[in-house]
């Protein structure tokens, strides 16, 4: 893929359908974003997100965990892909599983996450299925989304880059509040990341490569 020069590099990191990553790759296109993405990957194969990708012509790469590996040994080979691209950001949207330090050291101040609920509320999986839940309990008339920075483990905990609110209608369903939230998402994802690009220094190093495990 050709580099777009002084624009900052994303890779995309997504597990299934990949309508944020959508998103991106389409603000990125339009020159919402002053970045362009480098590369989508995933841990799917057949994760929907691979294909978006291969439609904008973006290098689409599954790593998928081997049978036996550990969860570092995994995170490592997946650093060493990642890093071959080169990136300024590395960016979860809708990545399924729990980032190690043999990945995030690499990256440091540089991995971004997606998250559909507000800082410090439903973190893990489902939390849009779980707020709603809430709400039909009458326990919640809101939730949110955020974005933030990944610097460690902790599960939808780092430093908040951006947040906003969504409101739960009486009238809605889960499927119209979720349309809602996915909405919600798209917007601020490509706004933060537009913010964030914007203030890239052009002589910031990037990524440093992983040396190459043994396969």
């Amino acid at each position: 893929m050709e580099s777009r020069h002084g624009l900052a590099r994303l890779v995309v990191m997504a597990s299934g359908n990949g309508s944020n990553a959508q998103a991106v790759l389409d603000a990125c296109a339009a020159e919402r974003i002053p970045a362009q993405v480098v590369a989508v990957v995933s841990d799917q194969a057949e994760a929907r997100v691979l294909a978006r990708a291969d439609a904008a012509g973006v290098p689409a790469v599954h790593v998928g965990r081997r049978a036996g590996e550990s969860r570092a040994d995994y995170d490592a080979r997946l650093a060493d892909v990642v890093s071959g691209f080169a990136p300024d950001h590395v960016v979860l949207l809708g990545w399924m599983r729990i980032l190690t330090m043999n990945f995030l050291g690499w990256f440091p101040g540089m991995v971004v996450n997606l998250h559909p609920a507000l800082p410090g509320e439903l973190p893990g999986t489902h939390a849009i299925e779980r707020a709603f839940a809430e709400h039909q309990q009458g326990l919640r008339t809101a939730s949110g989304v955020m974005v933030h920075l990944v610097p460690d483990e902790g599960v939808d905990v780092g430093p908040v880059l951006a947040a906003a609110a969504v409101e739960i209608e009486p009238d809605d369903t889960l499927d119209t509040f979720a349309a809602r939230m996915h909405a919600t998402e798209h917007r601020l994802v490509v706004t933060t990341l537009a913010t964030r690009c914007a203030d890239r220094d052009p002589g910031a190093p990037r990524a440093r490569p992983v040396a190459a495990t043994p396969s």
